[in-house]
């Protein structure tokens, strides 16, 4: 893997382009041959950067389709899942996407710089790893009440961690301690929910491996090749960022965005505190582009860990391919693929098919963002808190927890609650952060975030040149 030299500090490392992350295929040949021959060796080499794709080996997006057996909708519902993405989650997407735009701008230098990455988890986690592969000691900022896995990974990536009070809804504890950081001149925090690039990879890399995915899935013989929904949670606002691409694309389709009926930012002005790891912070994210949301929805989180229960329990898996019906290489998929954010993903997407009465040839996807080895301590205190799953118990969270989605809790995008929505922000951007009723109001319009799309191309460019092929 090349670099460029510098005359003071260790020589930058560049990766991917934002469109080499979408078509992998772009990539050079021999750079790609060497990142998917070291995938799984050497995970810690830096030419892992060029395996930050939503493909695989053959170039085809990962994904896997629910059956009716679990959903108990006839729409397709189709899960793009980041288990695969080094990190294994894709928001190590993100964590590239903003260090990469900074590095470019020279706002950020190896071995001048300390990079302080704000977050729940897996943003964090990616940073962790993001951080040292490009040369930057790191610093994660994350609540103290996630998952063991979550500090365990950051440990063992080489980065260091900052504990602050709470648990997933604590953001603004986050801020506090990431201000307090900040005043060393040496530290750059790069802050997922405020920097643009995060919305930029969701929109070109996500959003078009979503379109990519539908469209194989009509050349399998299902669905009408487009997109009727695409539905995700709303952490950072980056994964919803996709939706504003499939909308492009497909002129019908509608954005969902989902969070926790114990914490309905949205919906109900931010109050509470949930437990689903990676979605719903308190705050409307600066990067959410709130006009284009055609509905919120809110999910249960004790129903959400409840559901990966099932997914992961073997009684759940056994009852699923037997009794259930399910195919067992989906149950497979799923006990492997999805945690709990994902799992309030498959329930939103199933509470959005409900909703809007789709049919067998709608398509309606999501995200599983990590998988279930970041959540095995949270299911043994699930077990140990509400006792194992059997036959009789995984029949009853199939029934009650998939099949018995309702759609209570849904609030549209009408013209005056997305303006409400906009307005939200106001408190914790312009307040808090800096930002002016001018940068505010420019948001009402498409055209801004058009604009804010439009600087994947000048990003590649200057990528292009500073990497030298």
């Amino acid at each position: 893997m090349e670099t460029a030299h510098t005359s003071a500090g260790p020589a930058p490392v560049f990766g991917p382009t934002f469109e080499e992350m979408l078509h992998p295929e772009r990539m050079p040949a021999e750079v790609r041959h060497r990142a998917l021959l070291l995938r799984d060796t050497a995970p810690l080499d830096p030419v892992n950067l060029f395996n930050i794709t939503w493909k695989d080996a053959s170039g085809r997006v990962r994904y896997f389709v629910l059956e009716k057996a679990l959903t108990g909708v006839d729409a397709n519902i189709l899960v793009l899942y980041g288990r695969e993405f080094p990190t294994g989650s894709h928001k190590v997407g993100a964590t590239y996407a903003v260090a990469m735009e900074k590095q470019l701008a020279g706002e950020i230098r190896p071995g001048e710089h300390t990079l302080v990455w704000p977050s729940t988890g897996n943003y964090g986690i990616g940073g962790a790893w993001l951080g040292p592969r490009l040369g930057y000691a790191s610093v994660v900022v994350m609540p103290e009440d996630m998952s063991r896995e979550r500090f365990e990974g950051i440990a063992s990536y080489g980065a260091r961690v900052m504990r602050t009070p709470g648990s997933e809804s604590n953001v603004k504890e986050i801020y506090d301690a990431c201000r307090e950081l900040a005043k060393d001149a040496r530290i750059r925090v790069l802050n997922q929910f405020q920097e643009m690039a995060n919305y930029r990879f969701h929109h070109h890399v996500t959003g078009g491996s979503a379109v990519e995915a539908a469209v194989d899935l009509n050349r399998q013989g299902l669905g009408d090749g487009q997109i009727a929904a695409f539905v995700s949670a709303m952490g950072s606002a980056g994964t919803i960022a996709a939706g504003d691409r499939c909308k492009q694309v497909f002129r019908d389709c509608r954005i969902v965005g989902l969070e926790p009926v114990q914490c309905p930012t949205l919906f109900e002005n931010g109050y509470g505190s949930h437990a689903i790891q990676g979605i719903g912070d308190k705050h409307v994210s600066w990067i959410h582009n709130v006009m284009n949301m055609d509905a919120v929805m809110a999910v249960d989180d004790l129903e959400c860990k409840k559901g990966l229960q099932l997914l992961s329990a073997p009684a759940g898996r056994e009852y699923l391919a037997g009794e259930a019906g399910v195919s067992p290489g989906l149950v497979e998929k799923l006990g492997q693929l999805v945690g709990i954010s994902g799992v309030a993903n498959i329930l939103g997407a199933v509470k959005t098919a409900k909703f809007y009465g789709l049919g067998p040839r709608d398509n309606v996807i999501t995200v599983a963002t990590d998988a279930l080895d970041r959540y095995q301590s949270v299911m043994g205190d699930m077990e140990l808190e509400y006792g194992s799953v059997d036959r009789g118990r995984a029949a009853v969270y199939l029934e009650s927890i998939f099949h018995g989605v309702k759609t209570d809790w849904v609030q549209e995008g009408t013209e005056h609650q997305r303006r409400r929505w906009l307005n939200l922000k106001y408190y914790t951007w312009v307040e808090q952060h800096g930002k002016t009723v001018r940068e505010l109001d420019a948001q009402r319009s498409q055209e801004w975030w058009v604009a804010e799309q439009d600087e994947v191309m000048e990003f590649d460019r200057r990528l292009k040149q500073a990497r030298g092929f």
